[in-house]
């Protein structure tokens, strides 16, 4: 009977400490609990630019067109817009137009790529207030961009998981306490999430503008996989019929715009890489791939020049990789010796640039502004060598004892300008000898420079 007694006021006791402590936490948030007094905050933000995974890689791809010394793409884009019909089906999951984000992407690219924009309202709009008239020349386009939103698959996959896990015990059958009789004690737990994916494919195609036809393998189709979870748990407990439990959800939708203008991003630095033979996956990460569109032009490229070419354009990207040389197109010391640095394994016997190297030296060329400097170099002084040219014929076409005074002329002049060339030069690499394709170095006549392969774009030469 004591026994009983002991266990009856224990009981009571648990059962006072238990609404003690539900009181006091009633007490403490009474406030949050007041369904008048309910409020949420909202976070403040600062605007932020716009800083995505490509947005290096933009940069970088038109400082490789200066360094690659391709001639100047003029890219004009047509509406891009939602092929599939899903914007509207879908309540504007995906973005009806992307249009603006394509013009934004070419635009950001800068160096040799020009965006000529397309807005024919603008232009008669202009045209009728008379603001129109003060515009004497019109950029034409080389290319045109046409392309759009031409896939979005929706639950491509479905996965879902649910864990339960509960236990109650009952005291009726244990104890005779009157108090107790029907009471329960248990807790339970529970643990459910479900994702799903879906997949988005961008398509761009080139066009030629002057014929108004698709240029051949100049076009881009890739795709991303996006996804979206929910996830909640939920526990409770249960005490002499007092019940306590907490519940929580989260649910995380991966951005369907912001995928999309990656997808415009990796399209365009593509696109534009492809057409122009510029090795563009190095600015996509290490595990890039490269393109087999370029790997064959390089190729097709490499097999229409002949020995001297081969060796002279060699000696030009070696110069870009830092070597200092004359891009005489001969197999001299210097050249050999900066091929060993290059490839430990370079064949000096063969005194040949065999297509394994070529490649190599084209495609490893630094991107950096050392290297555009060096560029520079090299364009300037095929921009002198031109102006010698034209200045020589010139003269020749004058009488005779014209042509003798302005021949001594002229040859003082150019002997000017190499010596200031060299000096300049050698300043700006700090080495003593650096003349870069000096007089020595050939040049096609009344070219000014010589064939790169960013500059061949016709059918006929690729």
């Amino acid at each position: 009977m004591k026994q009983f007694v002991i266990k009856t006021c224990l009981l009571k006791n648990i059962k006072a400490v238990l609404a003690v402590l539900l009181i006091l936490c009633l007490a403490i948030s009474c406030n949050t609990l007041d369904p008048k007094k309910v409020d949420v905050e909202l976070p403040e933000t600062e605007p932020t630019q716009k800083i995505t995974q490509y947005y290096n890689a933009l940069d970088d791809l038109g400082l490789m067109t200066e360094i690659y010394d391709i001639n100047e793409l003029k890219i004009q884009s047509m509406n891009i817009d939602d092929k599939t019909g899903a914007n509207v089906t879908t309540g504007r999951e995906i973005p009806k137009e992307i249009t603006e984000i394509v013009k934004s992407t070419l635009n950001s690219i800068g160096g040799r790529v020009t965006y000529i924009p397309y807005d024919p309202t603008f232009i008669r709009e202009q045209a009728t207030t008379g603001y129109g008239a003060g515009i004497k020349e019109f950029t034409i386009p080389e290319v045109i961009l046409s392309g759009g939103i031409t896939e979005f698959d929706r639950g491509l996959e479905t996965r879902g998981s649910n864990t339960d896990f509960s236990g109650k015990k009952n005291f009726s059958a244990i104890t005779p306490v009157p108090e107790m009789m029907g009471k329960n004690t248990g807790s339970q737990y529970g643990n459910s999430a479900k994702s799903g994916l879906a997949r988005i494919t961008l398509d761009f195609n080139l066009l030629n503008f002057s014929k108004m036809i698709g240029i051949p393998k100049m076009n881009t189709t890739n795709s991303m996989e996006v996804g979206k979870s929910l996830k909640g748990k939920e526990l409770a407990i249960s005490v002499f019929g007092l019940s306590f439990g907490r519940k929580g959800t989260i649910k995380k939708v991966q951005g369907r715009h912001e995928a999309v203008r990656l997808l415009v991003e990796y399209s365009m630095i593509q696109i534009v890489g492809k057409h122009k033979a510029l090795p563009y996956w190095r600015l996509l990460g290490d595990d890039a791939i490269e393109d087999k569109i370029v790997i064959r032009k390089i190729e097709k490229f490499y097999h229409s020049l002949d020995g001297y070419e081969q060796i002279q354009s060699a000696q030009e990207y070696l110069f870009l990789h830092g070597y200092d040389l004359v891009a005489n197109g001969q197999m001299d010391s210097t050249t050999i010796s900066a091929l060993q640095q290059y490839d430990s394994n370079f064949n000096i016997e063969t005194n040949e640039i065999d297509l394994k190297m070529f490649k190599d030296l084209y495609l490893t060329i630094p991107i950096n502004v050392e290297t555009l400097a060096r560029r520079e170099m090299i364009n300037n002084y095929y921009a002198q060598l031109q102006q010698y040219e034209q200045e020589q014929l010139t003269v020749q076409q004058q009488p005779e004892p014209q042509y003798q005074q302005q021949q001594e002329a002229l040859v003082e002049s150019s002997n000017e300008t190499g010596q200031s060339y060299q000096e300049e030069s050698q300043s700006q690499q700090n080495v003593q000898e650096v003349t870069t394709l000096v007089e020595e170095a050939h040049v096609p006549s009344a070219s000014g420079k010589k064939s790169s392969i960013g500059r061949v774009l016709t059918d006929e030469e690729w």
